[in-house]
């Protein structure tokens, strides 16, 4: 069947920094950074495997954790499970991290636990709008699907920053001067700053521990928690890196794991660890964590020094591809309307780019009073092009923004946002997703640097890629970060992984999917010719029955097979 899930990620999954810009906001799932990764403050340290025996004594509490699961929306169990504020000081503070269950309706296999991606997604969201959005009919009847809040996210311990007032402000407000310009610079670094004051303000330390090495961890209370002596996971898009970074800290917990329109954070960097182990691998079961912070330094994965524009690429081509089916096809121009835009792909395109630059000089207003800026605008189009399934809404977003209407296109940019018909954030999604691009990355910033990246950005995706060419100030003035990032991780003794990419993937490219494939030692490629974000559960037969041969029996590809 086809569904929605995973949303659009609320914004990058973890290869991020290349952001769309609604007034700074990081709102994609993204391209590597040019900045080399740093260890800061007490996270400094070499990671040393111990036995499954080592958990210490301030850890074992919330390994030895009972849940009390109670009953919630239609059919469905609810809890929290407890986690340390901070792993490295795990007697301290405690937060809360969600779980919503829904129980197998036949004969039960295990537990599976679920990430729709992100940074920031909900997985509590994604099970109680409906399983189906997370696993097909024939997963859902033997396992007991587990969906979770990230730390910081949704019904977990929150990140809060602005009011859903002073969020539409950030999101939506119109910078001025052209992208790129002295003034809009100085306002977009302006807006950051005020964001990062107020998250830091209404968050507390919760800021600083919100990244994704911790959420890995958190997992790991999860399946003890859920008494599984191996975790079984599927991660969408930047579900997977909370994947990999799972399978470097417990290589011999790993259960049946698949992860959907996957990232390689990894891209261009460098691996010079010993015998390709990252900091993360070892031969014994348990990462110590209590060894973190002895004052040493791990290797660190360098990020390339040029502009990664792959996404942007992604998303341009995705593009085309709309372009091209709407010309050619009446399920995109629906009721009888015609397609946006005319001619040929290149004429397509070009009428499309005219626009924005149209919407960037006269903003329209929409009938709620907000006026439609031109990023707001891209991240209409951006957000549409997830799925195939949205093309005629995008259709009819073009087709009315060229006629002064801006209602449709809004439409589109607070589904993306997570904004609901009231112009309440519900989720903070958005919100969440941000903490944990800034805290990974950090808030360094150049303007000559971004406005030399933004010409590469614009050579290769000459539509939409400066919407992403300015993503590094998006973090200006945040309060942490950056977190510490490992060398590419391996896990030559975990079980195996499925890894399954999309040729046409916008927001994850496909390359991404195959180099993780090649990097984890255990890893199987399913690879599926076609559009959109993510494959599995949308109704191809090759791709789901790839999955679920492999989750319900463990029986995986002679030979990585090619879906279409």
């Amino acid at each position: 069947m086809d569904n929605e899930w995973p949303p659009p990620p609320p914004r990058r999954p973890r290869i991020r920094r290349s952001t769309l810009i609604t007034i700074g906001v990081v709102v994609a799932v993204v391209s590597t950074s040019t900045v080399l990764s740093k260890v800061v403050g007490d996270a400094a340290g070499s990671f040393e495997a111990a036995p499954a025996s080592a958990i210490s004594a301030e850890t074992q509490p919330f390994y030895t954790q009972k849940l009390h699961w109670n009953h919630c929306d239609s059919g469905l169990l609810c809890t929290t499970v407890s986690e340390p504020l901070d792993w490295f000081r795990p007697s301290g503070p405690r937060i809360d991290v969600a779980l919503v269950k829904h129980p197998a309706s036949g004969t039960r296999t295990g537990s599976l636990l679920v990430d729709p991606g992100g940074p920031g997604g909900s997985g509590t969201a994604m099970i109680e709008d409906s399983v189906l959005d997370a696993v097909d009919s024939t997963i859902a009847r033997h396992f007991d699907v587990i969906g979770f809040d990230p730390r910081g996210v949704g019904a977990s311990t929150p990140v809060t920053c602005y009011d859903s007032a002073g969020m539409d402000r950030y999101l939506y407000g119109i910078l001025p001067g052209p992208i790129g310009s002295d003034r809009w610079i100085a306002a977009d670094i302006a807006r950051a700053r005020a964001y990062s004051e107020s998250c830091a303000e209404n968050t507390g330390h919760l800021l600083a521990e919100v990244d994704s090495i911790s959420v890995a961890r958190d997992m790991d209370v999860i399946r003890a928690a859920l008494g599984e002596s191996r975790l079984n996971y599927l991660g969408y898009s930047y579900g997977s890196y909370l994947g990999t970074l799972y399978a470097g800290l417990f290589p011999t917990r790993v259960g049946r794991f698949v992860f959907d329109g996957a990232e390689d954070p990894w891209s261009g960097s460098s691996d010079d660890t010993p015998a390709g182990l990252s900091p993360f691998e070892g031969d014994e079961d348990m990462v110590d964590t209590q060894s973190l912070g002895s004052g040493q330094t791990p290797d660190v994965a360098a990020r390339p020094a040029h502009p990664d524009t792959s996404q942007a690429v992604g998303f341009e081509n995705a593009l085309r591809s709309f372009v091209s089916a709407c010309t050619h096809s009446r399920r995109i121009a629906t009721d009888g309307r015609r397609c946006a835009v005319h001619g040929t792909v290149d004429q397509g395109m070009g009428e499309i780019k005219a626009l924005l630059g149209r919407v960037a000089a006269h903003p329209l207003r929409a009938s709620d009073g907000r006026l439609l800026g031109d990023a707001t605008l891209a991240v209409a189009i951006t957000g549409a092009l997830y799925t195939t399934d949205t093309w005629p809404d995008l259709n009819d977003a073009l087709r009315a923004a060229a006629r002064g209407r801006a209602d449709a296109a809004f439409s589109l940019a607070d589904d993306y946002n997570d904004r609901d018909e009231s112009g309440r954030y519900e989720d903070q999604s958005t919100v969440a997703g941000h903490a944990v691009d800034c805290l990974e990355y950090g808030s360094e910033f150049n303007v000559i640097e971004m406005r030399q990246a933004a010409e590469q950005f614009v050579h290769d995706a000459p539509v939409l890629g400066i919407y992403e060419a300015y993503g590094d100030a998006d973090c200006a003035y945040w309060p942490y970060g950056p977190s510490f990032f490992p060398t590419p991780i391996h896990a030559p003794t975990a079980g195996p992984i499925l890894v399954v990419g999309t040729t046409r993937d916008p927001a994850t490219p496909y390359e991404d999917a195959v180099a993780l494939s090649r990097q984890l030692r255990s890893a199987h490629l399913v690879t599926f010719d076609g559009d959109g974000h993510t494959a599995y559960a949308k109704g191809n037969d090759c791709v789901d029955g790839a999955v679920d041969d492999y989750l319900l029996h463990g029986a995986l590809p002679a030979a990585d097979p090619h879906c279409s």
